[in-house]
């Protein structure tokens, strides 16, 4: 990668182990995704105060510029503040009507620039921030035999963050290599960036639905890659770019869920930690009964995901207090919810069972299946008697947080109709331990994963 490209300082101002795990090589396919995914955001955000629309610097690369994307960001500049757009001056930005509006300014840059090998798009709002950053790879660093035949086949060092520090420095990095074409605007751009700070959060910004978006743009860009290779490469070739592909956006597509989970637990106001500490403790019980360290990873994830069906739930539900007939049924349907998410990556099939079944009931009154006994997967058991150990653990609307003696006892009341009778004897033997101070309760798993984002 050039030693002066966007993505390369903020590795060296950062240190290459506090980048995000979206860092890596990507497909054309999967970064236009991912922008779309971001822009859609904007274009269907519509703030009613000027001061809240967001601040956005984007760079396009040498001879990739199409008529369309300069329709799409006059549409963008009415529901943002500011938008700076570098490119060459060939471009034809000049000559578009985007580059007349009032809060447009463009940067021609050099043919020399490394810049011109970048596309890069930073969004910067009071409510939030986000960033794709990405540079293509030279000739040179392509394997041999494995130079790009078609333009989707391109590829991209690249990474993408809702993480506002790095937004933040990756802005700095822009708007100081490309200070010399216009100091005016430079200044100008900082002086913006200084207001947004001061302004505070409107709290009507829902990222759980531009994750939603990523999810689904990756799988359609996965299969407009798939028909495109399949009209021009053999079956073995089509393979192979397949197998990397799934890698790549496998990655990206978890990467989504976790966040759409997070975005669950902020939104919980009574239960903020539920994902962690309920993963955490479904793995000490699948140790305590030696699962294999398969199953043990897969428990680990169903518990980061087990509540990924409310990410788009209305705060009433949380709340729990007054609920409605709808929200009641929204809470009790957490499971299919979060299934119908999951179903949408095959490689999560195993996680996605576990995830479904958790609230089947062992005497055979649970649901969604009404499975009874060993027939419910023994990792969905685990599951369902943990994350109700766990709910009761913490307070919920006027009922404060039980003791963790009381949370058992109430376990095991259900235990032989609920719950797995060996399952609650082995929570018993945990939170004994517990209270004797041989143990502690774990709050997070030992593993997690590196896609989990914000703290």
């Amino acid at each position: 990668m050039h030693v002066d490209s966007t993505l390369n300082q903020l590795k060296n101002l950062l240190g290459e182990d506090k980048l995000p795990s979206s860092y890596g090589v990507y497909f054309k396919n999967t970064l236009v995704a991912l922008c779309h995914a971001l822009e859609d955001h904007i274009l269907q955000h519509h703030y009613e105060e000027e001061k809240y629309k967001p601040l956005l610097f984007v760079t396009f690369q040498k001879g990739k510029w199409y008529l369309q994307e300069a329709e799409r960001y006059r549409d963008l500049a009415i529901h943002s503040r500011h938008i700076t757009i570098a490119a060459v001056a060939d471009s034809g930005f000049a000559d578009h009507p985007t580059s007349q509006l009032a809060n447009v300014d463009l940067i021609h840059l050099a043919e020399d620039d490394c810049l011109v090998q970048e596309w890069n798009l930073v969004i910067l709002a009071p409510d939030y921030a986000a960033m794709v950053l990405c540079r293509e790879l030279s000739p040179e660093e392509y394997y041999q035999g494995s130079e790009p035949q078609i333009d989707t086949e391109r590829k991209f060092y690249g990474l993408w963050t809702f993480d506002r520090t790095l937004v933040e420095k990756a802005f700095t990095i822009l708007t100081q290599s490309t200070s010399h074409y216009n100091p005016s605007l430079t200044e100008k751009l900082n002086q913006e960036r200084s207001h947004l700070k001061n302004i505070p959060a409107s709290g009507a910004v829902d990222l759980s639905g531009v994750v939603n978006r990523i999810v689904s743009y990756l799988q359609m860009s996965q299969e407009e890659l798939y028909t495109v290779n399949r009209q021009t490469r053999e079956l073995r070739d089509l393979e192979g770019q397949a197998l990397k592909l799934n890698r790549n956006l496998g990655a990206s597509k978890l990467q989504a869920f976790l966040r759409m989970a997070q975005r669950v637990d902020q939104n919980d106001p009574y239960n903020p930690c539920a994902s962690l500490q309920v993963s955490a403790l479904a793995e000490t019980l699948g140790q305590i009964l030696d699962l294999p360290t398969l199953r043990l990873r897969r428990l680990r994830l169903a518990g980061l995901l087990f509540r990924i069906g409310l990410a788009e739930a209305p705060q009433e539900v949380f709340a729990r207090k007054s609920q409605n007939p709808e929200t009641a049924q929204f809470w009790k349907d957490r499971p299919i919810l979060s299934s119908r998410l999951l179903s949408s990556m095959s490689e999560l099939q195993p996680i996605n069972e576990i995830v479904l079944h958790q609230l089947e009931y062992w005497d055979g009154s649970g649901s969604p299946d009404g499975l009874k006994g060993t027939q419910i997967p023994l990792e969905a058991r685990i599951l369902g008697l943990v994350s109700y150990f766990q709910e009761l653990t913490q307070p919920r609307g006027d009922r404060p947080a039980y003791s963790l003696s009381t949370a058992l006892e109430k376990c095991q009341s259900y235990s032989g109709t609920r719950f797995d009778p060996d399952l609650v004897e082995s929570l018993k033997t945990v939170i004994r331990l517990t209270e004797m101070g041989l143990m502690q309760l774990p709050n997070r798993p030992t593993q997690l994963p590196p896609v989990w984002l914000e703290e």
